[in-house]
């Protein structure tokens, strides 16, 4: 599989459609790095961001990953060979969603995360100030304000970086893949 050309015919396409690399990088929960990577042939997208690409330009996953439109001969002889490629390129896929959602969950929580910060270690202050021992509850509170924040993160994370597997799982009535 030549991955410049493929590259080439995703930037193309994302142009035709007038989508900045970051536009389609929120569309498939994905970086623009990631979308920048794909379109220099880097490496490939996942099969299952190919599958939305391929709805999202009315063209086929074949043709994707053929980097080109093909006719009903070139279909046939690519698809087989393209198919297998793209299902073993799709590695990196869920760390790069995963990555991506939490570093946008991060950002979308900075500020109350700092107020919340601010808040403990003022009752820890206040500890030290008074000498009546809120050293200890702001060490306790601040371990379980942690350990709130992480999961809630990570329940964020799942619902989005997960969700395209699970839908599909759920379309067919199987279980997720394994490579959750």
């Amino acid at each position: 599989m030549d991955t410049i050309k493929i590259g080439k015919f995703l930037k193309k396409l994302r142009e035709q459609n007038n989508m900045t690399q970051e536009q389609l990088g929120e569309k498939l929960g994905v970086t623009n790095k990631t979308i920048s990577r794909w379109e220099t042939g880097t490496y490939l997208p996942p099969i299952e961001a190919l599958q939305t690409l391929s709805e999202m330009y009315e063209l086929t996953i074949n043709e994707i990953i053929s980097g080109q439109q093909l006719d009903e001969l070139e279909y046939k002889a690519k698809a087989e060979e393209n198919i297998k490629s793209a299902l073993s390129e799709s590695a990196f896929t869920l760390k790069e969603k995963i990555d991506f959602y939490q570093r946008k969950w991060k950002k979308e929580h900075t500020f109350a995360m700092t107020v919340e910060m601010i808040l403990i270690l003022g009752i820890f202050i206040a500890g030290f100030l008074f000498d009546n021992g809120l050293q200890i509850v702001a060490i306790i509170v601040g371990f379980a304000w942690a350990m709130i924040q992480y999961k809630k993160m990570m329940t964020y994370v799942k619902n989005h970086a997960y969700k395209e597997c699970v839908s599909s799982a759920d379309s067919h009535n199987t279980p997720p893949s394994n490579h959750l």
